[in-house]
């Protein structure tokens, strides 16, 4: 998989993709990222990439010759080095796009080419918007200098999701948001630490009662931290059984679900049919 990143501020990218996963996806060739200077596109002396804005207004506006000569030429270049490449997605990243969800990045992981436009000042020329972009994302309701951010947050959380780069693929469907859910709690040795031990189900060696734990525990999480979240995927039935068991019912409630209990449970709860007129409550057949 290929990303290439257009800026006014490259030296921003030498950390983050110099380092942990990302590096190592790069080193061994499941990921190419390029870094490429949009004032390298312009064509004056002073490599202007911005201007003021028509009609007024506080801020300058990022010029559209500069961007779609930078999109244009980083284009031309993927083809030319991959002429199996079918599709190229360009996705300008300003505050006015799609909010990046766990779901987008595994449907950007399946892409062979992503074009990250990072925005800057007012943001860019509306021409860019309607003529060059195929989608715009935004990663957050939130205020940032410009999109070199949301572009690292990108190309970390979709290169977690290309085959082969995580050690195992369970890593990533476990995490947080991967499942719709916020991750059950980890430990490590020592099994007691300053008197805090380890829940004994997590020793156990019970692989079924671990499994039961660890999402009974993640629903528990989201239910206290990110109910939102049950609203968008409300839980099956299982899935609310085993929330009963441990949230109360104010819990359950705030979040507009009902507690729910296993069939036999249900079956002992449910209140006896009334006596016919005539006939008490002893000689109802058992």
């Amino acid at each position: 998989m290929r990303f290439d990143i257009l800026t006014l501020f490259p030296s921003m990218f030498e950390g983050p993709f110099h380092s942990s996963i990302v590096q190592r996806a790069r080193s061994r060739g499941l990921i190419a990222i390029g870094i490429h200077n949009i004032r390298d596109y312009t064509t004056d002396r002073h490599h202007t990439a911005d201007d003021y804005p028509y009609g007024g207004g506080a801020g300058m506006v990022m010029k559209p010759g500069p961007i779609f000569a930078a999109v244009e030429a980083t284009l031309a270049e993927a083809r030319a080095s991959n002429p199996g490449l079918e599709r190229s997605d360009v996705i300008l990243l300003t505050p006015q796009g799609r909010l990046f969800r766990q779901s987008m990045a595994e449907e950007l992981s399946r892409h062979q080419h992503l074009v990250l436009i990072c925005g800057h000042y007012e943001g860019v020329d509306e021409r860019v918007r309607e003529h060059l972009v195929t989608d715009e994302i935004s990663i957050g309701d939130y205020v940032l200098t410009g999109g070199e951010i949301p572009a690292m947050v990108i190309v970390d959380a979709v290169t977690r999701l290309v085959p082969g780069v995580l050690g195992s693929q369970e890593s990533a469907f476990e995490e947080s948001h991967a499942s719709g859910l916020l991750e059950y709690p980890q430990y490590t040795r020592p099994p007691v630490f300053r008197g805090w031990a380890v829940p004994d189900v997590l020793l156990s060696g019970n692989h079924e009662a671990i499994a039961r734990w660890r999402r009974q525990q993640a629903l528990l999480r989201t239910l206290r931290r990110r109910p939102d979240l049950l609203l968008t995927s409300p839980p099956s039935l299982p899935d609310l059984i085993l929330l009963t068991e441990v949230a109360s019912p104010d819990e359950l409630k705030a979040a507009g679900l009902q507690p729910a209990y296993p069939e036999a449970k249900r079956r002992r709860r449910r209140p006896a049919p009334p006596a016919p007129e005539g006939i008490s409550e002893n000689e109802l057949p058992q």
